[in-house]
């Protein structure tokens, strides 16, 4: 094999940083990880994070576009193999409040970062619209379930989408601090009120 590009070295740079980043930010948290950890888990210096994302923030961002993406296409498939209204409600309860420790660690990591960038005008205005982006990709999703199932949602589904990602993170803190809250049976109950039973 031959020696690596300039550009590919630095894809290969961007790539270690990313997932050294995932690792780092997912094992301590928003807050308590640092730059200097995320660099020398990826075998580089601190100044490669901040040439290559912009610092810790910078970074998450990054780690939370390759989440989204993935979280997209596992709640289309979910969505596509529903066939009731009560799957379509199971399909949008949170994986982190049934059986799957690390989407916790990443809720909780979320709010974190959430917090700490309010102060920050331009990373909250990034994130804010990255946010954004995923609702209206989630609200597509949903409209082609609730047409194909005829389930009318009790409010416009931008509303439902935002509604359910603030309770699901604040369902998620809750449970960290109190483990005997059962988030999914809340967030079902809440759900079975967004998307009622038409024949009840």
């Amino acid at each position: 094999m031959g020696r690596l590009t300039r550009a590919e070295q630095q894809q290969v740079t961007h790539d270690r940083l990313l997932e050294a980043g995932r690792s780092v930010l997912r094992r301590r948290g928003f807050l308590a990880a640092t730059v200097d950890e995320i660099a020398e888990e990826a075998g580089y210096t601190r100044g490669a994070v901040y040439k290559h994302f912009g610092g810790k923030e910078g970074l998450w961002q990054s780690v939370v576009e390759a989440h989204t993406e993935a979280h997209l296409q596992l709640l289309g498939a979910a969505l596509d193999r529903v066939s009731s209204r009560e799957e379509l409600i199971a399909a949008l309860i949170p994986s982190a409040f049934t059986d799957d420790r690390d989407a916790a660690r990443w809720s909780t990591a979320a709010m974190e970062f959430m917090a700490a960038v309010t102060g920050n005008a331009e990373a909250a205005a990034v994130s804010a619209a990255a946010q954004r982006r995923h609702e209206e990709q989630i609200v597509a999703l949903l409209e082609d379930a609730c047409r194909r199932l005829h389930v009318k949602p009790a409010m416009p589904l931008g509303q439902v989408v935002v509604v359910l990602g603030a309770l699901g993170g604040s369902l998620g803190l809750r449970a960290a601090l109190d483990p005997a809250t059962d988030a999914a049976a809340l967030t079902a109950g809440v759900l079975a009120v967004m998307f009622p039973d038409a024949n009840p």
